[in-house]
């Protein structure tokens, strides 16, 4: 699947290192080639000789190397790749990549390059967790940037959490996402998921069941078709996909903004389960019992209507918007009742009664309705429903 891709892998200074040699072995073997640039840092975990011997190739190391910089030079190394990898992505190196700065080789090609840039993030714990370093992925994410983990395990170090560098088998099944040319090739798609979250006070919150499952399964099917996708998920179970740009909200006014921020786009599917009411006014404070145990009185108010406002655009409004009805009773017929009220295209519609198990649960059985009528598909698993409808979405799109 990647014959004839060039990836230029950029290796940073962690423990994880090593399995960029592993990583080296699955690119060659998949047909890539690899050209790998060390930083200082990455020398102290796996040796130059080494690398170049797995990638069949020269090892980049100094910004400063005379003979590098006349025979090729930065620029052209930043810029003949069709992906540049950072495999592991330490924190500084994260930390470089979103403040722009450019003082060795590795931050000065991620500076130069005109090509997707993939980031398999490798740290302690305290460290992913650490406020500078979310600033720092949230700037990441904001420029597009793709990444892939990390995992939570065992570290190195030996605390437990997330953190771990993705093993090198799931850095290439991103790699080759972020490559595919499929039928969605050059497409904006984005993509709500999971519950959002309405506060009551600091500590407590409406939410509901939904997982998040299928609209994660719903994104890594519009990757592997080859969209570009901005996936906005609530606080949901299940993680986000790899290869997508992840944009992480809380409550259904934050989604609503973020969505229109993604826009303009081809198509949008609204899988999230967004909470209908709000508290009007959240308290500040956490609510305490009273002596004389009265129950206090919560007034709420109607959330924003994020598929009805998207779907009511004069301007701007994506090609083909997707929304889904979670009914308990009456399913096509309330799902039909919304698809006409909301003005949207198609309404994917499901029981979520509690004996189907489909709330929170590996599979959905769903009818698509639209204007021309409905499709009844059979029960299947999540990824099945994602992968039928993202195949659906690709052949309205190539008949516009």
């Amino acid at each position: 699947m990647l014959s004839g891709k060039r990836i230029l892998l950029i290796i940073g200074g962690g423990i994880a290192a090593y399995k960029a040699l592993d990583l080296i072995r699955l690119l060659r073997k998949s047909g890539a080639s690899v050209t790998p640039v060390l930083t200082r840092a990455a020398e102290e975990f796996v040796t130059p000789l080494s690398v170049s011997a797995l990638a069949a190739e020269k090892v980049y190391r100094d910004l400063f190397d005379l003979t590098d910089e006349a025979e090729m030079g930065h620029i052209e190394l930043s810029r003949a790749a069709d992906l540049i990898v950072v495999a592991p992505a330490t924190a500084d190196l994260i930390g470089k990549m979103a403040g722009g700065l450019a003082n060795d080789l590795a931050s000065t090609l991620l500076m130069a390059t005109d090509k997707r840039v993939l980031i398999a993030p490798s740290m302690n714990v305290r460290m992913w967790e650490h406020p500078a370093n979310r600033r720092n992925m949230d700037t990441l994410s904001g420029d597009d940037i793709l990444c892939v983990g990390p995992n939570a395990g065992d570290m190195a170090c030996g605390e437990y959490g997330p953190g771990r560098m993705a093993e090198p088998h799931e850095i290439v099944s991103a790699i080759e996402s972020a490559l595919v040319q499929g039928p969605l090739q050059g497409r904006h798609v984005v993509v709500t998921s999971g519950p959002t979250h309405e506060p009551i006070d600091p500590v407590r919150y409406i939410a509901n069941r939904s997982s998040g499952a299928q609209g994660s399964a719903i994104a890594r099917a519009l990757s592997a078709l080859g969209a570009n996708v901005t996936f906005i998920t609530g606080p949901a179970e299940v993680a986000p996909p790899d290869g997508v740009k992840v944009v992480r909200v809380q409550t259904a006014q934050d989604m609503l903004d973020q969505v229109q921020a993604a826009l303009p786009a081809d198509a949008a599917v609204f899988a999230a389960a967004v909470a209908d009411w709000k508290v009007t006014t959240a308290s500040a404070k956490k609510l305490k019992k009273t002596d004389d145990q009265l129950v206090p009185s919560l007034d709420f108010t109607q959330n924003p209507d994020i598929l009805a406002t998207v779907s009511g655009m004069k301007k701007g409004r994506p090609a083909l918007i997707v929304g889904f009805a979670a009914e308990t009773d009456d399913v096509l017929a309330n799902a039909s009742a919304k698809l006409k009220r909301k003005k949207c295209d198609w309404i994917v519609a499901n029981d979520v009664s509690p004996g189907t198990g489909i709330m929170g649960g590996s599979e959905n059985d769903v009818t698509v309705i639209s204007d021309s009528g409905s499709e009844d598909w059979p029960r299947m698993t999540k990824d099945q429903v994602a992968a039928r409808l993202a195949a659906k979405i690709a052949d309205a799109l190539g008949k516009e």
